[in-house]
């Protein structure tokens, strides 16, 4: 159904207002307009607008979301638009009232995050060097997976980063992150001799093209001839899946995501701090690192049963004090 042009002129003029004052990251954006135009086209069959929408009206649609067997977490961010949408009406006098001020949430249901394991991101690794059909296919996969799992990057950061941030054998990487942040990446040894490699073949790549056919270099670490002028997010995940197959590794279980998840896991698991593993993953709350935390669990637990003395099948008999 095509939005009315009054909902049109809502939604369109509030992720302006979001992209211009609060840097929201495109994604964001593009999430905000999928959620915003779906609330739009139901209320738009029950004859009404964000203009005229009551609370109890948006408690239907919320029940009515709930009904169609969204999830939690979608239902949970639909409302979070429409409290965003709302407000800036209310700020920019479209309304005289937040109909949305006294609903609550379903809230989201708080899993546990689906890593990888150090031996199946190693298989990876060893398997990328084979994924490809030309040597620079090869060289770009390896380098890919390298700054994936070495930095924890999430795939939108590495894909679209410039290839200056990797001149000069850099021990560290700036990124440019969610809502315009930046924050600077370690390089672990095979990471940057990946990088050193790819770069060195991505820079001749470059300027015979530039001789031949007068294209000029790309700005992109990993170029690409599509619209946005570097390697998609899409092309990416099949990359992984591809690697994946070849290393003996479930195709389901390997993401970008999951080679972050992998990235912050094993760091807790070779004794990081939480407060590290955030700033490295570019987190604003501590409370969205948290999460990472039940990777200690059987860590502690073989911590405890290893060293204990009381934990042992016997009991060490202590010495006898002298004289005695």
């Amino acid at each position: 159904m095509a939005l009315t042009p009054d909902a049109a002129r809502w939604i369109s003029t509030f992720l302006e207002a979001q992209a211009a004052e609060l840097n929201a990251a495109r994604n964001t954006l593009l999430a905000y307009g999928r959620d915003l135009k779906d609330a739009a086209d139901w209320l738009a069959r029950r004859g009404s607008s964000f203009a005229a929408a009551s609370q109890g009206l948006i408690e239907d649609y919320l029940v009515d979301c709930e009904a169609q067997g969204l999830s939690r977490a979608t239902r949970a961010r639909r409302l979070s638009s429409l409290r965003q949408l709302f407000r800036f009406a209310y700020d920019e006098g479209w309304r005289p009232d937040n109909p949305t001020l006294r609903l609550t949430g379903p809230g989201r249901a708080k899993r546990l995050p689906k890593t990888l394991a150090q031996d199946q991101v190693t298989a990876l690794l060893t398997a990328a060097t084979a994924v490809g059909r030309s040597e620079g296919d090869r060289l770009r996969n390896l380098c890919l997976l390298e700054l994936l799992y070495a930095t924890g990057m999430r795939v939108s950061e590495l894909v679209s980063l410039p290839v200056q941030a990797a001149r000069g054998d850099p021990a560290m990487i700036l990124v440019r992150g969610k809502g315009d942040k930046e924050r600077l990446v370690p390089l672990s040894r095979p990471a940057r001799a990946a990088l050193a490699v790819w770069l060195a073949h991505r820079d001749r790549a470059e300027e015979e093209a530039r001789l031949a056919r007068r294209i000029p270099p790309s700005r992109f670490l990993f170029p690409s001839d599509g619209a946005e002028g570097h390697l998609s997010r899409q092309v990416a995940h099949r990359l992984l899946k591809s690697i994946a197959l070849q290393a003996g590794v479930d195709p389901g279980a390997v993401t970008p995501h999951r080679l972050r998840h992998a990235f912050a896991t094993h760091l807790l698991q070779g004794g990081a701090d939480l407060r590290s593993i955030q700033t490295l993953l570019g987190h604003a709350d501590i409370a969205t690192t948290e999460i990472y935390t039940h990777v200690l669990d059987d860590h502690l637990r073989d911590l405890v049963l290893d060293h204990h003395p009381l934990a042992q099948n016997t009991i060490p008999s202590r010495r006898r004090a002298k004289g005695s």
